[in-house]
């Protein structure tokens, strides 16, 4: 019996765009294994944001914190993602932007 039950599909521009440009050009594999489980999240909970901490990130990613920090970084100024805060210490919700979709 097959472990996951769920079956998450992955856009053809995650694949075949967006690892060549975070992984190749910008040098940022952690950007991309961020994006990877940011996206299989809000797959999962129907395209709304994700809470999540670094240390929430970093730990299901295996990245350290500070890999975690750039790699969303990236991500905001790429315009991937948008995180919002309620107050200064809220977790984090991280909203995918997925501009390639109409």
């Amino acid at each position: 019996m097959p472990r996951f039950r769920e079956t998450i599909p992955v856009d053809d521009y995650v694949i075949d765009v967006l690892l060549r440009d975070l992984v190749g050009h910008d040098r940022q594999p952690a950007a991309y294994l961020v994006y990877l489980y940011l996206y299989g999240q809000a797959a999962r909970a129907k395209w709304k944001p994700v809470p999540a901490s670094l240390r929430t990130l970093a730990d299901a990613t295996g990245l350290s914190k500070s890999a975690v920090q750039t790699a969303l970084a990236n991500l905001r100024r790429r315009k991937l993602i948008v995180t919002a805060t309620a107050h200064a210490t809220a977790v984090p919700r991280h909203q995918l932007l997925r501009h390639w979709r109409k």
